[in-house]
């Protein structure tokens, strides 16, 4: 059955998803947007399992109708959130978080083929709304319950963003009364657009512009200063949130193809990574002059040392632990005040290409591109598995970042979700 809700087509599913005989805890999650609560890739969850079964731990349920695509999901407020591409277009998706049962599914724009198809970004869930951005550069607000199109803006149209060679990935950002996206060029480096009308706020203007590139923005308060902060294609770049001023940029970290890790920020640091050999820079952030901020170089490390493809880094205390190499992920944790590589780097366990990592109750969560999942200690004091398995249906590159929230794991490989209870 179709429905006409406004501009939006909405398509009400039967239920797909395989149910289990035992028994499904209540839907608790609390990942609204890319990379968790705090955009850091660090659930909040606590009471979870400290090693694996032979196997992985057991499964919930596998719901299908995802779609292609490597589009993470976000869960929230009984719900489960991504995107992903079907025969007729792209769509934007809701499935009930106890059973994976389908609620609605909107249409947001058109399959958008590269050599990997689908989208790459995760919705942000704000309230009663929902924020995408499509791989064709549309960033569209819908309403959390039943996908109606609220508002939408194009970056290619209304900013002349170009196209990024595999594709538009960031996931918005949503802070306060800003929703934040980064069209990438010079009179408009990033966006600041008011969340329930979509109608522009501030623009960036930044000399030389650039492309939009692959990473997402955080949000910094280094230097006594609210900035947003993101890898650009000129390298790390800092803006004013309340002004959109443009305030420091670092170009060194920044590569000529594709840039793609989220920055991590800790106080008054940013550390940032990016792959194709480039390597690892920590920031020193500092008050300067007419409320902005300075950033200084605290150490660069080559690519040889430290560098992040694509998978992410997280960081646990004063420890930043990744993959490390351009397309591989050999399990790797840092110093983050002296840089100084405590163990890795250099050997490689039963995964294989890039890993993508998240972490939980003192533990990492390593997604190999391979499909192999492992649970590994985030402790400095020396690198121990404490579990593996593969996932199920891996048949393209296994990309997309793990979620661990309200006792479960989630795993999305394009149009199935895998959901394991992690609880102990």
């Amino acid at each position: 059955m179709r429905l006409r809700l406004g501009s939006a087509t909405l398509v009400l599913l039967s239920a797909v998803a395989a149910l289990p005989a035992f028994d499904q805890p209540a839907a608790s999650g609390n990942w609204p947007q890319w990379r968790g609560p705090n955009r850091d890739g660090i659930s909040t969850d606590t009471g979870l399992l400290q090693t694996w079964p032979e196997g992985g731990p057991r499964k919930f349920f596998t719901a299908m109708g995802m779609g292609g695509g490597f589009s993470s999901v976000a869960v929230t407020g009984g719900r489960i959130y991504t995107m992903g591409d079907r025969r007729d277009g792209q769509y934007a998706l809701a499935f009930n978080e106890a059973d994976g049962a389908p609620i609605w599914a909107v249409r947001v724009g058109e399959t958008h083929q590269d050599e990997y198809g689908g989208p790459r970004a995760t919705p942000t869930v704000d309230g009663n709304a929902l924020y995408v951005l499509s791989s064709d550069g549309t960033v569209m607000a819908l309403d959390a319950a039943t996908g109606r199109n609220i508002w939408s803006k194009s970056l290619t149209r209304d900013y002349r963003a170009q196209t990024p060679n595999w594709l538009f990935a960031e996931s918005p950002l949503v802070d306060g009364l800003h929703v934040v996206v980064s069209p990438g060029t010079s009179g408009a480096a990033m966006v600041a657009l008011e969340k329930t009308t979509g109608k522009e706020i501030w623009r960036t203007t930044q000399p030389g512009g650039g492309s939009p590139e692959y990473s997402s923005v955080v949000i910094s308060n280094g230097g006594g200063v609210k900035q947003y902060v993101r890898l650009s294609s000129r390298g790390v770049i800092s803006v004013r949130a309340s002004d959109g001023q443009f305030m420091w940029a670092y170009g060194r970290v920044a590569n000529g193809t594709a840039n793609i890790p989220t920055p991590l920020v800790k106080d008054d640091m940013v550390f940032a990574s990016s792959g194709y050999g480039t390597g690892s820079v920590l920031m020193q952030v500092a008050p300067g002059a007419d409320g902005r901020v300075t950033a200084a170089e605290k150490y660069f490390l080559g690519g040889g040392t430290f560098q992040n493809h694509h998978g992410g880094m997280v960081l646990i205390g004063n420890h930043v632990y990744a993959g490390h190499g351009h397309n591989n992920g050999f399990p790797i944790c840092l110093e983050l005040a002296s840089g100084k590589v405590v163990w890795g780097g250099n050997f490689r366990n039963d995964g294989s290409g890039s890993a993508a990592v998240t972490a939980a109750d003192g533990h990492l969560y390593f997604r190999y591109q391979n499909g192999v999942m492992m649970l590994i200690e985030a402790n400095p004091a020396a690198y121990r598995e404490k579990g593996k398995f593969q996932i199920p249906g891996v048949r393209n590159p296994s990309w997309s970042q793990p979620v661990v929230t309200g006792g479960r794991m989630y795993l999305r490989e394009q149009d199935a979700l895998h959901v394991y209870d992690v609880k102990r």
